[in-house]
């Protein structure tokens, strides 16, 4: 049943551009959670929410930063997503971090999703917004994501809102289920936190092979040997974490202060640790060549 479909939906786009309070305005959460957050009006954490749609449909929401100094973080958070909600101010247009995200999510292979023109309220007229989408479909030309939904839509006066649910339902219908592909069970961690009761809790995109309460894992690097406590999805317990589904695991056996985003949970003796491998390159620079010389910065999951 397409209700029970695992699928994790991001955000992208400049900062500023309303991000945040689009997913405020479809979860009923502010994400924002950082005192440093709030004094400064800017996401600066990945944040996560459960939205619920019609008919027991739901999505798991990650809210990424769009100040061009947490690109890695954005990149933690764009990595295990589904959809893409590519996220332009009515009012301002196509900017730099709207390129870089849109590029990110490219070559990270997500061709599903949505554009959302924000601020609409903010736009005095429809040749305004007509011009905003034309130049949003202008930079979508010619990639996986040229045929992305445009809904103009204000956080502030609810306008396009249940145009975004409704175009949400829509694409949760038409998704094909990640399908566990056979390979060792993972999850990048992208955030670890402890709980009280509980103990240590770390989060992240399960993919490949399912693994169960009490199973042992292990976190790379360095193959630290823990076990699943409880598994928790979209606020609710469960017996098994499967590819595709945004997940809690609580662990046992290791220390909150020895876990880090980036690490990857995976199943007992399934990985070998390396430092040498082959990479195919895409050199995206238009104005500088790539030298025998360039240093070139790996982001594997979500760590550096």
């Amino acid at each position: 049943m397409s209700s029970l479909k695992s699928l994790v939906i991001g955000t992208a786009g400049h900062i500023d551009h309303g991000k945040t309070a689009l997913v405020r305005a479809l979860t009923g959460q502010d994400l924002d959670r950082l005192p440093e957050e709030k004094a400064r009006g800017i996401t600066i954490e990945l944040g996560f929410a459960p939205l619920e749609l019609s008919n027991g449909m739901h999505l798991a929401v990650v809210d990424v930063p769009g100040h061009e100094k947490f690109v890695r973080t954005m990149v933690a958070g764009a990595s295990g997503l589904d959809l893409l909600m590519l996220v332009v101010a009515a009012d301002e247009g196509v900017m730099p971090q709207t390129r870089e995200h849109l590029t990110i999510c490219e070559l990270l292979g997500i061709q599903r999703g949505l554009v959302i023109l924000t601020k609409s309220d903010l736009v005095d007229d429809e040749e305004m917004l007509k011009l905003a989408a034309e130049e949003v479909r202008d930079l979508l030309a010619g990639g996986p994501l040229a045929e992305l939904e445009i809904i103009p839509a204000s956080a502030k006066t609810g306008a396009g809102i249940e145009a975004i649910r409704s175009a949400l339902e829509d694409l949760i219908r038409t998704a094909p289920d990640r399908a566990d592909d056979g390979r060792p069970s993972r999850l990048f961690v992208d955030r670890s936190f402890t709980k009280h009761g509980f103990g240590t809790v770390v989060t992240g995109t399960w993919s490949g092979r399912p693994r169960r309460v009490g199973d042992s894992v292990v976190l790379e690097p360095g193959g630290r040997k823990a076990k699943i406590r409880g598994l928790e999805r979209h606020g609710e317990s469960s017996e098994v974490a499967v590819s595709g589904a945004r997940i809690a695991v609580n662990l046992q056996g290791e220390a909150r202060d020895e876990i880090h985003r980036g690490d990857l949970l995976t199943e007992p003796g399934a990985l070998l640790e390396t430092q040498t491998f082959d990479a195919r390159v895409r050199w995206m620079a238009n104005k500088t060549s790539l030298s025998d010389q360039t240093s070139v910065e790996l982001l594997c999951g979500t760590a550096e």
